[in-house]
């Protein structure tokens, strides 16, 4: 009899990961590697975050915190809800955990039975799909293509919808495409919402600051459908916060509550440092700070240069992503080419021999639920994105 858990052996592991620790070790032996598989961005913590960091340890921030954060803390969360967003919570409703993983099993654990259907549309988070099967939800998944960017309608959300259906898992800005939900398409799957009273929403915003085009919504800005949203955020990808482990959700009192005892009994509070730093970062007005604007200006820019770089591979199909800090790159035009005995059947098999052959490191779209696909993480620098393009293309233009 095996010691390990069939919830454990059924569980795939993280893609990204893997191809991170894969470059990491040919870096090791001495290989000039790029990684572009990571989303982690590559600018520093803003000085003002670190400095009150410091402080909270100057000022003996060791002892435990309260299970669901600080309360100034979940106040400022709830002010910069109200600032940036035009949503409405009081800190009762917000729980601060250890990251936006955290965040997300909290959502799950707390709101899925055995059996309850969960809708992930697809391209998707590459971590979704295992957590819900984790707390043995089943992940039904509904497909957006490069025509749409991506994106789901609602019209496809309610065609999946069943008696089963216990949770929709929304994200935008999306990993691993970029691709933001307008207005419009945020308010007529509201209205899909609302017409199921069943039905709970994890929206997860984490790339909310990283937008280039339009405009960011919420569906917890719909009044009929808020108490049955839970938003997820947090500080690694707009404050470049990844190794910090600071996620938040807002929700209605009663999930929260939820989710306070499924933290009070597994984790307990996160970092209590992590949280005083978190707290500046909440003061920060996305439109007056020159850090987040920085990384913003940064990202926009290296999008359009990456853009332009792919665009002269024949066999890739671009979109312009309007978020995030990905280019989900369709090379549906590759497939069943070979290099030598090597045959290109998924984006993972292109991955692999773009590592092993060009030390460029990617993530094939097969961990994202579309292996027509790859994910380049534009966050490093111009220098290397263009150095990897050009190795992206010679590789491209070794098959046969």
């Amino acid at each position: 009899m095996g010691f390990i858990s069939e919830r454990i052996n059924r569980m795939a592991p993280s893609e990204t990961l893997a191809m991170s620790n894969k470059s990491n070790e040919l870096k090791a032996q001495g290989k000039d590697v790029i990684n572009l598989a990571v989303g982690e961005p590559d600018f520093n913590t803003p000085e003002v975050v670190k400095t009150a960091a410091k402080v909270a340890i100057d000022k003996n921030f060791s002892h435990y915190p309260p299970v669901p954060g600080y309360m100034d803390v979940r106040e400022a969360i709830a002010a910069k809800l109200k600032r940036d967003n035009d949503l409405d919570y009081k800190a009762n409703q917000i729980m601060v955990s250890a990251g936006g993983k955290h965040a997300l099993m909290n959502c799950l654990l707390a709101t899925v039975n055995p059996g309850d259907e969960v809708i992930i549309p697809a391209p998707y988070w590459v971590s979704y799909p295992e957590m819900v099967r984790l707390v043995d939800g089943v992940p039904v998944f509904v497909k957006g293509g490069i025509e749409t960017d991506f994106k789901v309608t609602a019209a496809q959300i309610e065609k999946a919808i069943t008696p089963k259906t216990k949770v929709l898992i929304m994200n935008s800005p999306s990993n691993p495409t970029g691709g933001v939900y307008t207005p419009e398409e945020i308010k007529d799957i509201a209205a899909v919402v609302a017409k199921h009273p069943q039905l709970i929403v994890i929206s997860d915003e984490i790339y909310e600051l990283i937008i280039f085009e339009g405009k960011y919504s919420s569906l917890a800005q719909y009044p009929e459908i808020k108490d049955r949203v839970i938003v997820m955020n947090g500080v690694s990808k707009g404050f470049a916060m990844t190794g910090w482990r600071i996620g938040y959700t807002a929700s209605s009192v009663e999930l929260a509550g939820a989710m306070n005892k499924v933290q009070g009994q597994m984790t307990s509070a996160a970092s209590s440092i992590a949280q005083r730093a978190t707290l500046e970062a909440m003061l920060q007005d996305p439109t007056k700070s020159e850090d987040l604007k920085t990384m913003t200006t940064a990202f926009r820019e290296r999008r359009d240069n990456v853009l332009g770089w792919l665009g002269q591979i024949p066999g890739l199909k671009l979109n312009k992503p309007s978020g995030a800090f990905y280019i989900f790159v369709n090379m549906q035009a590759l497939i069943g080419k070979k290099a030598g005995e090597k045959q290109i059947k998924t984006g993972a098999d292109f991955a692999d021999y773009l590592l092993d052959n060009y030390y460029v490191a990617l993530v094939g779209g097969d961990a994202f639920g579309d292996p027509e696909c790859f994910r380049i993480s534009y966050a490093t620098d111009l220098t290397s994105l263009k150095k990897a393009c050009d190795r992206i293309k010679e590789a491209v233009e070794s098959l046969k």
